[in-house]
């Protein structure tokens, strides 16, 4: 199956990383590819699709992120996970979430997380339909908490800073300044209302929340894991964590089931709670 039979158009127009995870996602529903069964490599699903690796990567990591495809290594084929082929998973996509909170006139994301890695990734379609015309809200709000880069425990560990930390601190700078500049370059350009702001919290959220227009809250555990770090040519295990891919769960107003309803509201006031309260403003 090539892109050229799944999509309208024959494929004339190079997909989005969302389109790609569309056609990959109805293969593996549809049985095409099954449980266990090993992916394409990157290079060859980039050249059937007619675009680049990094969109391909793009359309993993949110199929990974909904359980569809197992953890793999570095350099390995992605497979489908064991139990794709069962129930849809409670799981959801940030990047199809945040895609759709942009159908709204004025887009508001509220997020507490380790860094923007995420996040940023997930912006990039949304931004890429605002450069394009396909999409014209009249404002977007995005609001960001942060660990503090001065905390030695961020992500944990009893060891406190070290290689890890170092690389933690490198990627939130990194990810932080490349979200920013990406919405403030699409709002000059399209002449949008955007706002970006970022606050440091004064500890590390063992949790990661993004509230979409305040309407919907997606919510993921950061669980404490055991991990190897290599220095000098040695291995050495470090007590502390922090695992960067949490299953998002979906909580929406929309549902109309109370607990729904309460836990998006909850989420929204701890959230403003925290950026009045506990943040510190995070320099441009």
């Amino acid at each position: 199956m090539t892109w050229e039979r799944t999509a309208t158009g024959g494929g004339e127009v190079p997909p989005s990383w969302e389109e790609v995870a569309q056609v990959l996602r109805a293969r593996i529903r549809d049985g095409v590819l099954r449980a266990g069964d090993p992916l394409p490599a990157l290079a060859e699903l980039a050249a059937e699709f007619r675009v680049e690796r990094a969109a391909i990567r793009a359309a993993l990591r949110s199929l990974r992120e909904e359980g569809l495809l197992a953890e793999g290594m570095r350099g390995v084929p992605a497979r489908v996970a064991p139990d794709a082929d069962g129930p849809p998973p409670a799981r959801v996509s940030l990047g199809t979430r945040v895609l759709e909170a942009f159908d709204a006139p004025d887009v508001r994301i509220d997020a507490v997380c380790l860094t923007t890695e995420s996040l940023t990734l997930a912006l990039a379609e949304p931004t890429r339909r605002i450069f394009s015309g396909g999409s014209a809200p009249r404002s977007v709000r995005v609001r960001v908490l942060l660990p503090s880069g001065d905390l030695h425990l961020a992500p944990p560990g009893r060891e406190g800073a070290g290689p890890a930390h170092e690389r933690w601190r490198a990627v939130r700078a990194a990810q932080s300044a490349v979200l920013r500049h990406s919405l403030t370059a699409v709002g000059r350009a399209r002449g949008l209302d955007v706002e970006v702001s970022f606050g440091d919290l004064p500890f590390t959220p063992p949790v990661k929340l993004y509230l979409l227009n305040g309407s919907e809250a997606l919510f993921g555990h950061h669980c404490v894991e055991r991990r190897t770090e290599e220095a000098g040519g040695s291995t050495a295990g470090t007590s502390g964590g922090l695992g960067d891919r949490p299953v998002l769960l979906a909580f929406a107003q929309s549902s109309g089931r109370a607990h729904d309803l309460a836990f998006v509201e909850r989420s929204q006031r701890w959230f403003d709670g925290l950026w009045a309260q506990a943040a510190t403003d995070l320099p441009d």
